[in-house]
C-alpha cells in the first residue's frame, strides 16, 4: 500500500489526521498574521515617531515583546496620532 492510500483510511489513527492538518493551518496563519502585524508596528513606530528617544524606546519596546510589544504601541500610540481630515 502507498502513503496516501494509508493516510486516506478512516480507521485506527488515521482520523486523527485531518484535525491536526486544521489545527497545524490554523496556527501557521495565526502565527504569520502575528507576525505581519508585529512588522507593520515596528515600521511604523520608526516611520511615524518623531523624538529619537521615543523613537529608540518604542523600537525596543515592540522589539523585545514581539506581539505584546506590537499590542501595546497599537494600542498607546496609534490612537494619540490626530485623523487627517477629508
Amino acid at each position: 500500500m502507498s502513503l496516501l492510500s494509508l493516510l486516506a483510511q478512516n480507521d485506527g489513527g488515521a482520523g486523527i489526521l485531518g484535525p491536526a492538518l486544521v489545527f497545524m493551518a490554523i496556527f501557521w496563519i495565526v502565527a504569520l498574521a502575528a507576525t505581519i502585524f508585529w512588522i507593520w508596528m515596528l515600521v511604523d513606530a520608526l516611520v511615524n515617531v518623531q523624538d529619537t528617544n521615543e523613537k529608540i524606546l518604542w523600537f525596543l519596546v515592540i522589539f523585545f515583546l514581539h506581539f505584546i510589544g506590537a499590542v501595546i504601541y497599537f494600542v498607546v500610540r496609534r490612537p494619540g496620532r490626530q485623523r487627517l481630515s477629508p
